[in-house]
């Protein structure tokens, strides 16, 4: 045996130990996470999910992040910095992290799963083949040639889920061994650029296939009918009654409600839902996505590796190709073919109206943009506007505004009793002078006294350490606040 048989495996410390139910809790919505593609997750994430608990109703983000660093200590999770949300120095500083399941950990995740649950074992690949099973399965479900007894039925669904499970299982795998960071790691090294073309057949061959998979599987759940699948269901139900299982037996409609759940998400992962797009269109683009992702990698190794070569030689050859013209005019050609036209100009239009990247530009609809002539004299024409008066419209605001204060002025002086406004004696009040005493209020808060639109000065008298409350009655609510009096402070 190797000593690495004999060492200790710190990966399943957080199954036996003080906090393991929030160590479990955790690591299993990050394995969740993992399952559905989502490579990285956030601490927020986490907490927002474990909240919803009871368990974790004193839960606190302090004690979240405690245990992340813990079960980072113990390669259960792989910490990514995140920097894209940084946007000052002590931001950065302080270093926040998205993190990732070590592959110890999604095993680990799994066999807990399987103790709960009968699985299959997986490997992370993209495999056509997967897909073709899975039609062949529900194709004989569905649309059987012939009729079938219940025990070929009951195969027939066993190998469906079978294969959906591991096709799922492998896909999101292989995405994220791709995704990983020693991965991308190797990428930028020189040695790649061997197993670029080799990545991207395999990727490529993978995406063709699942997409002449995806028009096949979406005629069978479009033909399919709810009458047809319940019978379906029910016949398996029924079989499923015949077997025995002692102590774990369950009543024919959870089997009804297990079987039609589990292909309703088959249905949703291979055509979606008619708010949200399918897991498949998803892992189609993830597919891709990786593919341009690769490309690029050797791409910029490819320019990395060209940028130290020595372009003697062509240089040589090109001024070997000047040197045997007879004439300018064919230096010419042969200078704008080589090093392009010169004396080239660069016009910029308004954004473009087809986004694909694949579009040609003939397909495109044509910009117009109109030049001016390059002379000094040239001066764009200028519209001559007259200017306007508009001393009718001033007035009238003018008479308009200082009627209003003099309404205002006067209903001041009507809450007013020998110089002083209390607020605990106030009748109800309008929205206009509720407005003017709180924005004096708001005022005399900063500096005490203020001065007022009325043409004099107001002195807010409260007490600070008071606690009893007021209520001030206006026409559009109630208002509780200390009691308060205005001082007016009239000029002699």
């Amino acid at each position: 045996m190797d000593d690495k048989d004999f060492r200790r495996i710190p990966e399943a410390s957080y199954l036996n130990t003080d906090n393991t139910w929030r160590y479990r809790a955790i690591l299993h919505f990050c394995f969740k996470r993992h399952e559905h593609m989502q490579t990285y997750v956030y601490p927020e994430d986490i907490f927002h999910q474990l909240k919803k608990d009871a368990h974790f109703k004193e839960y606190t983000f302090d004690q979240l992040e405690q245990d992340l660093t813990s079960l980072v200590g113990w390669n259960n999770l792989i910490p990514h910095q995140e920097t894209g949300r940084s946007k000052t120095i002590a931001d950065f500083k302080k270093k926040r992290f998205r993190y990732q399941c070590s592959p110890y950990t999604v095993e680990i995740e799994r066999m807990l799963e399987k103790l709960r649950t009968i699985g299959e074992e997986f490997g992370g690949s993209l495999e056509t083949t997967q897909f073709d099973r899975i039609i062949s399965a529900l194709k004989n479900l569905l649309f059987p040639p012939a009729p079938l007894p219940d025990k070929e039925i009951y195969q027939l669904w066993d190998d469906l889920e079978h294969y959906f499970r591991t096709m799922v299982q492998n896909a999101s795998d292989y995405l994220a061994h791709l995704k990983s960071a020693k991965v991308e790691e190797r990428m930028q090294t020189t040695a790649f650029i061997v197993y670029k073309d080799k990545f991207t057949h395999y990727l490529q061959t993978f995406v063709i296939g699942l997409q002449h998979s995806a028009q096949r599987m979406e005629k069978l759940f479009k033909d399919s009918t709810p009458e047809l699948e319940e019978n379906l269901f029910t016949r398996l139900a029924e079989y499923q009654l015949t077997i025995p299982l002692l102590g774990e037996e369950k009543a024919k409609e959870d089997y009804l409600e297990d079987f039609r759940e589990s292909f309703q998400v088959m249905r949703e992962w291979f055509i979606g839902t008619g708010y949200r797009s399918s897991e498949l269109s998803a892992l189609s683009k993830e597919t891709v996505d990786t593919i341009r992702r690769i490309t690029k990698f050797a791409q910029r190794l490819a320019e990395q590796h060209q940028s130290f070569r020595s372009r003697k030689a062509e240089y040589l050859q090109l001024a070997q190709w000047f040197s045997q013209l007879d004439t300018k005019e064919e230096a010419d050609e042969l200078s704008a073919l080589v090093f392009g036209p010169a004396g080239g100009r660069h016009f910029y239009t308004e954004s473009r109206e087809m986004e694909d990247y694949t579009s040609r530009i003939e397909e495109e609809p044509a910009a117009f943009l109109e030049l001016a002539p390059r002379v000094r004299t040239y001066r764009e024409r200028q519209r001559q506007t007259p200017i306007q008066e508009h001393n009718a419209a001033k007035e009238e605001a003018r008479r308009a505004h200082l009627k209003q204060r003099e309404k205002l002025s006067a209903l001041m002086e009507s809450l007013s009793s020998d110089d002083l406004i209390d607020f605990e004696h106030l009748p109800t009040l309008s929205r206009e002078a509720r407005q003017m005493l709180l924005g004096w209020v708001a005022r005399a808060l900063h500096r005490n006294p203020i001065s007022t639109e009325m043409g004099f000065g107001v002195e807010l008298l409260y007490d600070p350490q008071e606690k009893r409350k007021v209520i001030l009655h206006c026409e559009d609510g109630d208002f509780a606040l200390p009691p308060m009096k205005f001082k007016l402070q009239r000029s002699k």
